[in-house]
């Protein structure tokens, strides 16, 4: 079990956003993400939005940095993948 990030490139609100992921489950992705302090507000379908400046901390706290595309990968690949549209767990 393993979590995942990708770098933050990803536009909004005056910021750059990082996306958090798991390969295994949900519990898995929630746990991390409570130890490192981001809130649950953060989680979209499948993933947290992690911003530019918290990328360095989830780094240190074990999550692997992977590239965007590696992201979406991760997520089918698991089965945990959730377009727009789909109710969230």
């Amino acid at each position: 079990m393993t979590i995942y990030i990708d770098p933050p490139t990803w536009p909004g609100h005056g910021r750059m956003w990082s996306h958090l992921v798991s390969d295994a489950s949900y519990d898995e992705l929630h746990g991390f993400a409570e130890r490192l302090g981001v809130p649950r507000r953060a989680f979209e379908r499948d993933h947290y939005d992690l911003p530019s400046h918290r990328y360095a901390d989830a780094v240190r706290a074990g999550a692997v940095e992977v590239s965007s595309r590696d992201v979406v990968r991760l997520l089918h690949g698991a089965g945990l993948r959730r377009p727009k549209g789909r109710d969230t767990p």
